[in-house]
């Protein structure tokens, strides 16, 4: 029908058998927005975060949405409408963006479906040198890497700490990446070498012919050797694992440093951080057109890669959380959309 289209729903929270491919109204066009033809949608970890139902936060921070709901924020496509005061699009142009994150991290921001409506300010010109799966797996991991390293872009409170996440200038640093081969290390790992650090890339073993693709000056293999073991006076550590264990990593920094956990959740080691003068310092990651138009560029001109681990068609979205699941990806996971 016209005014319907596939998508996958959730409609109790659960393991990835919870997903269900069915037909769903349309979304309608609201002012500031435009209507955009899916051709390919990114998972990433809050999508099943939210599935799961965010089990392993307290209970006062669990979610208790409306369902059914859709999963999903990254998305590559087409404009099929806009809205009368659009200004930056037009129908027939190719986009790609993270929509409406972290303002519908607990309900969902209907990514994987036929259609989606997006505020024309989250959304970015799909580079042109780039696929639709490609750019779809690049927004939420590409704007982590960038606010954490390159530009916050915006003046929201931070959620995570009293001040200000401030990205440190890189050239001629010692930048340590650890979980260099997911999908937010493999490009802070290719940001932080555009910008002239010395990286030290930290994955495991299956990644190390990727990470010399891109150039790092050493790389750890972590179920052979822990970093921490080896590693002395870095100037910045990207954690991209994050939570508890995050706090072996001040002992490979110099006094004056910076660790940067992505998943700061659980980290306990501020006391130890302040003895060390290391600074402590995350944030959450926010929808930006601007910042994708900028590092677009960089992906049309082949100075950042987009590495995608594997494709489901839109129906087999479960499979692709199944995928997830398993762990070890390399890159992104990517829906596809007929």
């Amino acid at each position: 029908m016209e005014n319907s289209m596939m998508a996958v729903q959730l409609h109790e929270f659960g393991a990835p058998d919870v997903l269900r491919y069915e037909e769903v109204p349309k979304p309608e066009l609201a002012p500031g927005a435009v209507r955009v033809r899916v051709h390919a949608a990114g998972l990433n970890p809050p999508d099943w975060y939210l599935r799961d139902g965010y089990r392993s936060l307290p209970p006062e921070w669990q979610p208790h949405p409306s369902f059914p709901l859709i999963l999903g924020s990254d998305i590559s496509g087409i404009i099929e409408t806009v809205a009368d005061d659009v200004t930056a699009f037009r129908p027939g142009d190719a986009v790609y963006g993270m929509v409406r994150f972290p303002e519908n991290v607990m309900e969902g921001s209907r990514a994987y479906a036929e259609y989606i409506c997006a505020p024309q300010s989250d959304l970015a010109p799909k580079p042109a040198g780039v696929d639709h799966v490609h750019a779809a797996g690049a927004p939420m991991s590409l704007l982590t890497a960038w606010q954490f390293l390159i530009e916050l872009g915006h003046d929201e409170p931070n959620p995570f700490q009293p001040f200000r996440h401030r990205p440190l200038p890189l050239e001629g640093k010692t930048v340590l990446v650890n979980g260099a081969g997911g999908g937010v290390g493999h490009l802070a790992v290719q940001l932080a070498k555009w910008k002239g650090a010395h990286v030290i890339a930290v994955a495991s073993g299956r990644n190390e012919p990727l990470m010399r693709e891109f150039g790092v000056d050493q790389f750890i293999d972590h179920t052979r050797t822990p970093a921490a073991d080896i590693v002395r006076d870095a100037d910045l550590v990207l954690d991209a694992v994050g939570g508890k264990e995050t706090r072996r990593f001040l002992r490979t920094l110099k006094r004056g440093g910076a660790l940067f956990p992505v998943f700061p959740m659980g980290f306990d080691g501020q006391a130890e951080a302040e003895r060390l003068g290391i600074t402590v310092s995350s944030t959450q990651v926010r929808s930006n057109g601007g910042q994708l138009a900028e590092a677009g560029r960089l992906l049309d001109d082949g100075t950042l890669r987009i590495v995608v681990d594997s494709t489901f068609p839109l129906a087999e979205a479960a499979q692709a959380h199944s995928r997830a699941a398993q762990g070890g990806i390399q890159g992104k996971i990517v829906l596809t959309v007929a």
